[in-house]
């Protein structure tokens, strides 16, 4: 049983997760999640000053757990056109689960990220930085051109928005059409990389 002495950030974001399925963010309290828990709303905002402080932290909760999967991806020294598929097939499978397996709760934290821009858009820099880190180690690698890493990071996110942002969560449904469109915009994706970067493609040759 949960006590005040053992009561744990983790545990209580947790039991918010919970109440906020049942409540959606609107209704949710801080004392819905104390009752929860079985402890004081007190014992709560020990570990979160505010609602709106413990509001972000649950956002900020959900956002990260693809991070680990993500991360050790980024890290891995095979070739980087291999790990960025990889890493931008595993947050689509991250976000479509998400969106597919609990929509009451995808609802609910839609409405929360709507809150907290900071908090996104500090996300947003995280997962472009692990692009941008994938993609250097293609150059060094000579599988990719020499890009301007940052631009080309940033570039190789918004193309993909289709597959990792909420708004285009409706569209997720019909996996065998998702996996074809992800297919097709990968292989452009790719192929962008290792070619050419700002400049002319070179003349076909002609046979004369």
């Amino acid at each position: 049983m949960t006590t005040d002495s053992t009561l744990s950030p983790e545990q209580i974001l947790s039991a918010a997760e919970d109440v906020l399925r049942r409540f959606g963010p609107t209704k949710a309290t801080v004392v819905d999640i104390a009752r929860t828990l079985g402890v004081s709303h007190g014992s709560v905002y020990r570990h979160f000053p505010s609602k709106a402080a413990l509001r972000e932290a649950v956002t900020q909760r959900w956002l990260d757990q693809a991070h680990d999967s993500l991360q050790s991806i980024t890290v891995e020294t095979g070739p980087a056109g291999e790990r960025l598929r990889r890493w931008l097939a595993t947050l689509f499978a991250a976000k479509r689960k998400k969106a597919l397996d609990d929509p009451e709760l995808f609802a609910t934290y839609l409405a929360l990220v709507a809150e907290h821009s900071s908090t996104v858009d500090a996300h947003i820099a995280t997962l472009t930085a692990q692009i941008a880190h994938i993609i250097q180690d293609g150059i060094w690698q000579g599988e990719f051109s020499p890009v301007p890493v940052e631009v080309a990071a940033r570039a190789v996110f918004q193309a993909s928005a289709h597959f990792h942002d909420p708004a285009h969560a409706a569209e997720w449904a019909d996996e065998r059409r998702s996996t074809t469109d992800f297919e097709g915009v990968w292989a452009l994706l790719h192929a962008g990389l290792r070619g050419p970067w700002g400049g002319e493609a070179k003349p076909r040759a002609t046979g004369k």
